[in-house]
């Protein structure tokens, strides 16, 4: 009986564990940049660029944000465009004039964290 018992908690130990390796990584881990437009340290033509980002998860765009940081320093919030991709975020800033800027970024991710960073670039 007792030999019967453990291999039943064991079958469930092993289906609990199998469970956990095979769920896919996007689920469990926090929201990290993999690409942007434009890339850090770039030189892009204005006045028109545009601005997305792409994570290696799912995003609630309706709780992260994206700001500009011009050559003065002052900080713009931008408009998101929506959610083209789940995993991106996008909007579009005009009529910027040459100079170096930086887009900040606060991304929620379905995981429930936030992740946050910087991409300078310089528009000629």
């Amino acid at each position: 009986m007792k030999t019967a018992r453990f291999v039943s908690r064991m079958g469930l130990f092993v289906a609990v564990l199998s469970l956990l390796l095979l769920t896919p990584r996007d689920a469990l881990a926090h929201a990290v940049l993999v690409s942007s437009t434009p890339a850090a340290h770039a030189s892009v033509k204005g006045p028109h660029v545009a601005i997305q980002l792409k994570f290696n998860s799912r995003i609630d765009g309706a709780h992260s944000r994206l700001y500009l940081v011009g050559p003065d320093g002052k900080v713009k919030t931008l408009v998101l465009a929506g959610q083209a991709a789940p995993d991106e975020l996008a909007a579009q800033s005009v009529r910027l004039s040459a100079g170096a800027y930086t887009i900040r970024w606060q991304a929620l991710a379905t995981d429930g964290h936030i992740t946050r960073g910087e991409i300078p670039f310089t528009v000629e």
